[in-house]
């Protein structure tokens, strides 16, 4: 006889979810009993890195992932990752344990008396079965939902009683069924809207386009490359876009929009027509003031192609269409003949300011790991106030090659880049994180090292939190206290963990420390390099 285990095993069997990202605890025993040999299991010490692995994982692989957490205490430490994952729209099925149903009506310990509502806002849908014998069906709901768009993660609540329950044959035949269901979205542009904006591109004398993650999720990399080719117009990232959507190395690249409305209407005044594929339009912040408004400024048209609705309906400025963001540019680039007109400005060069010995310029760091890395890697960044000098220096040029944290959530880079290795293993990934960031997942170092992932790890050490220096700067805010971190030893933490870490002194010995760990593909490296304070990194910005 089979009973609910058995199913739900069979039904990730079914769906491809044999690896489970987790940290286990009582109400999570039941699941993991004999836990099945074509199975993995990768252990995180603390919930938020086994759904920050996750969260890697599942971009790179580009199919969901399964992650288990602890009761409600689990589910919160995990909170801060999975918000992450709904800006990432990263499809994620987040199980948790609870309490016995027989045991939940007193409140016994590890009961989670509102698991449903727990993890809202930041899941797409959450639910725990009403009987035992429907949890493979609602699992087998959660996983298509996951990656209906626009994909993020799911959860569910699993009593721990649950697993043991038998099933009769006639509930068995019904669930192989559902695990054997396939879910297929569509949502081409209907063609009369795919002719007028074709029209409208064809027509504008200094087209604009501007792209996010969702263009890589849809696999319309290169199609999105062929579109910008044919109106030979300049290409922005759009602010806090988790994947660039566009080859940094690219001629009609110009980089990642600053996250602030000025900022923005500046780059895009003198367009008449601006695209945005794939993005939102636009997250801000700070709110910098004198913007013009409305914006873009003048006469400047938005159109704004997206797979999620509520971008669609919360945008505030343009004309938005909802489809299927592949399909709209497929649609668009038959349509769009090629342009015959000068191409736009090519982006700056990078610049390399400042000294190159410890404690060096963020320039200097960036340079040597971009003059020696090689085209395949996979960066993933959580720098802080050195974002701007990394994008400046670091311009990878494939699909898949540039993460960050969509929702700015602190926490995402370490984990994510190891659940990235594990899912691309044969591509070198380079973890990019502040000295100040890389604390709140250390954890995930342990992962690392015990599972041999050779992650390479780089951390720009400041010794503050300077990203927190340029806001209060730029909302003209003093005297904040806890900006600055002295005695911060990440060599020795990493080494704690068991992983092998070096201090970079000077240029040099980036490269040279950045190379060799690279070829070692026998576990993880960090490379810990002190640089300048951020008001000598970025003088810039201080007035």
């Amino acid at each position: 006889m089979t009973n609910v285990r058995e199913a739900a095993f069979d039904l990730f069997r079914s769906h491809g979810l044999t690896t489970v990202f987790g940290n286990p605890g009582s109400t999570e025993l039941p699941m993991l009993e004999d836990f099945p040999a074509d199975f993995r299991y990768v252990l995180g010490l603390q919930e938020m890195v086994p759904a920050g692995m996750a969260d890697g994982y599942a971009q790179l692989t580009g199919r969901p992932a399964l992650v288990q957490v602890h009761a409600a205490a689990g589910l919160g430490s995990a909170m801060g990752a999975l918000r992450n994952a709904w800006w990432n729209k990263t499809p994620l099925i987040v199980i948790a344990g609870n309490q016995r149903r027989s045991m939940q009506n007193t409140e016994s310990l590890l009961t989670n008396t509102d698991a449903t509502l727990f993890p809202r806002p930041v899941v797409k849908w959450a639910a725990e079965p009403a009987t035992a014998a429907e949890m493979p069906a609602v699992l087998a709901h959660a996983i298509h939902l996951a990656q209906a768009p626009p994909m993020g993660p799911v959860f569910i609540s699993l009593p721990m009683d649950d697993w043991a329950v038998d099933l009769d044959e006639t509930k068995a035949a019904e669930l192989r069924a559902v695990a054997r269901r396939k879910v297929t979205h569509g949502g081409a542009l209907a063609p009369a809207v795919a002719a007028s904006i074709a029209e409208q591109l064809a027509r504008s004398e200094r087209p604009a386009l501007v792209v996010g993650g969702d263009v890589e999720r849809a696999g319309a990399w290169d199609a999105m490359v062929s579109l910008a080719e044919h109106c030979r117009a300049p290409v922005w990232t759009a602010p806090f876009p988790g994947l660039r959507g566009f080859p940094e190395d690219h001629p009609l690249y110009q980089g990642e929009l600053l996250p602030g409305a000025l900022w923005v209407a500046g780059a895009l005044t003198g367009h008449d027509l601006v695209l945005v594929v794939g993005a939102p339009a636009f997250r801000y912040y700070p709110d910098v003031p004198d913007v013009p408004r409305p914006y873009p400024p003048g006469k400047t048209r938005l159109i704004y192609i997206t797979s999620d609705p509520d971008e669609a309906a919360r945008a505030v400025v343009g004309d938005a269409v909802v489809a299927d963001v592949g399909l709209a540019i497929e649609a668009l680039l038959a349509q769009v003949p090629p342009r015959d007109r000068p191409a736009p400005p090519r982006r700056n060069p990078p610049r390399v300011r400042g000294s190159a010995v410890a404690p060096m310029h963020p320039s200097q760091l960036f340079a040597a790991l971009a003059r020696v890395a090689p085209p395949e890697t996979l960066w993933v960044a959580e720098a802080g106030a050195s974002e701007m000098p990394l994008d400046e220096h670091i311009r990878p040029g494939r699909p898949f090659s540039h993460l960050t944290a969509a929702g700015a959530g602190l926490g995402f880079g370490l984990p994510a880049s190891i659940g990235a290795q594990l899912a691309a293993p044969d591509r070198p990934v380079a973890a990019v994180i502040g000295d100040g960031s890389m604390h709140y997942a250390v954890t995930a170092l342990w992962t690392a090292a015990t599972y041999n992932i050779p992650v390479t790890i780089v951390v720009p050490s400041s010794g503050e939190y300077g990203i927190l220096k340029v806001f209060g700067e730029l909302e003209n805010i003093t005297g904040v206290p806890g900006l600055d971190l002295p005695a911060l030893d990440t060599v020795a933490a990493a080494a704690s963990y068991g992983v092998p870490a070096h201090r970079a002194n000077n240029a040099d010995e980036v490269a040279e420390l950045f190379t060799s760990s690279l070829a070692d593909r026998s576990g993880p490296t960090l490379i810990d390099v002190p640089i300048v304070k951020v008001k000598e990194a970025l003088p810039g910005i201080w007035r």
